[in-house]
């Protein structure tokens, strides 16, 4: 079993990635349907938050079946930080998670997410002040550096376990990377196994087949794998990981139905929590990766992404259903 302060997981838990404008509640809703052992919340601005703004607060909305989860945070001010640490702590989420990994023009070149990598002191100290404030668990995830000359995750997770967070998410790349090239988890593999770190160490990066998850966690010993991209239109990902390390054999692959139905899912949660219009719009980036590997979807897919007509959405999705139906294998 692992345990983040007080948070009992499985032996080996499956991580879902907090991903901005996709970790909302109906996409959570379809991962933890099909095997996600903890769940996160998009990234929250701080600076959102405390000045209430409405895109901020709503990412705030966690649901009792969803638990175990957590509030993802990132900003670059500390007090702001702090602030917004309280605000989420009063959302009563499972735990509370740092983004200092967040690559993005956006965000790191103001200071926030991989860009703490660079200024160490100030990263321990907003940790320290978030820790010092939260009821509940606080976590962090990061990458691995700045960039090849600054691979400095090693003296982050020693110093970020000394002031008291629970459990530490490494991706293998390092922010110059951004998604590009191969995640390296030597260093990860080096933290896990590091005397000095009591605490669960996830690793993230490049999981995208049952085979690649059974790999890390024999290579490199890591508590647990958290998974992003390789789950967007395919949640059956996180089942399939825990049969394969379970038995060695493959569950098999959802047929065209199963996709069918969970995308409907996915569509009917996306309306209810956002409106009928606004998750209909939502949806759209979900289309091409839930059918994912089909020949000839083109056609369907751009009506699929121009119509507001939730019935006409439906029609179209039964008709994907009936002309794939015989397709049994679909790259993912």
């Amino acid at each position: 079993m692992v345990k983040i302060g007080n948070i009992e997981l499985s032996d080996f838990p499956l991580l879902l990635a907090p991903m901005e404008d996709v970790s909302d509640p109906p996409f959570r809703a379809v991962c933890k349907k099909n095997g996600a052992d903890l769940m996160y919340t998009e990234f929250i601005s701080s600076e959102g938050l405390i000045r209430d703004a409405a895109k901020s607060v709503q990412k705030l909305d966690i649901f009792e079946y969803e638990r175990p989860i957590g509030i993802q945070l990132f900003g670059s001010d500390i007090n702001s930080m702090r602030e917004a640490g309280r605000i989420a702590d009063y959302a009563n989420p499972d735990l509370i998670d740092i983004n200092y990994g967040c690559p993005v023009k956006q965000v790191a070149c103001k200071g926030a997410g991989a860009a703490l990598l660079q200024d160490i002191p100030k990263m321990v100290e907003m940790t320290s002040e978030i820790v010092k404030i939260a009821t509940r668990p606080v976590t962090v995830k990061t990458r691995l550096g700045w960039d090849d000359n600054t691979k400095n995750v090693v003296e982050v997770a020693e110093r970020l376990q000394d002031i008291g967070i629970q459990a530490l998410t490494i991706h293998g790349r390092t922010r110059s990377q951004m998604y590009k090239g191969d995640a390296d988890w030597t260093l990860i593999g080096e933290i896990k196994n590091n005397s000095r770190i009591t605490i669960p160490i996830f690793g993230n990066g490049d999981v995208t087949s049952p085979e690649k998850a059974k790999a890390m966690k024999d290579r490199y010993g890591v508590d647990g794998i958290m998974i992003g991209r390789a789950s967007i239109g395919y949640p059956w990902i996180f089942n399939e990981i825990k049969h394969f390390l379970k038995t060695g054999t493959h569950l098999a692959p959802p047929t065209i139905a199963d996709r069918v139905s969970v995308c409907k899912e996915h569509l009917d949660f996306s309306m209810r929590w956002k409106s009928n219009h606004a998750g209909i719009v939502e949806m759209r980036r979900h289309y091409t990766n839930y059918f994912k590997g089909l020949p000839h979807f083109k056609e369907l897919r751009l009506k699929l992404v121009t119509t507001y007509s939730y019935d006409e959405i439906i029609s179209i999705l039964n008709e994907v259903q009936n002309k794939y139906s015989e397709v049994s294998v679909i790259d993912n």
